[in-house]
């Protein structure tokens, strides 16, 4: 069975034959559609994919410089002139969220302890 990435690499390289179109928003359709279809076939995640899953939308907002409620693909949108650019940025972006050092992951502010607690003495 192909992975999620296998996948991705396929869309990238023929988007019209999964997805009708180069468009981010198509994309991003298409991958819900496949996660819960797998889920629903009881076909759990490799870590990698939930890698993906869980930490592609907080990568990108860092990687951006953007604080949003708005999924990775209007967040695109926003960044691109049109859905075929934002389609062509999400695969140079996803290679690398996926060479990145996971250590970098954790966001700056929630590491940010409040003076009161680091004076505060047992």
């Amino acid at each position: 069975m192909n992975t999620l990435f296998e996948l991705l690499e396929k869309i990238s390289q023929t988007p019209g034959l999964y997805i009708g179109t180069a468009s981010v928003t198509a994309l991003r359709h298409f991958l819900v559609g496949y996660k819960f279809a797998r889920q629903e076939m009881g076909i759990l995640p490799t870590e990698a994919e939930l890698d993906f899953y869980q930490e592609f939308q907080p990568w990108l907002q860092r990687q951006l410089c953007v604080r949003t409620a708005n999924s990775w693909d209007k967040i695109l949108l926003f960044k691109c002139i049109d859905e075929k650019a934002a389609f062509a940025h999400f695969f140079q972006l996803l290679k690398e969220f996926r060479d990145r050092d996971r250590s970098q992951d954790i966001d700056p502010i929630l590491l940010d302890e409040p003076f009161e607690a680091s004076e505060k003495v047992a």
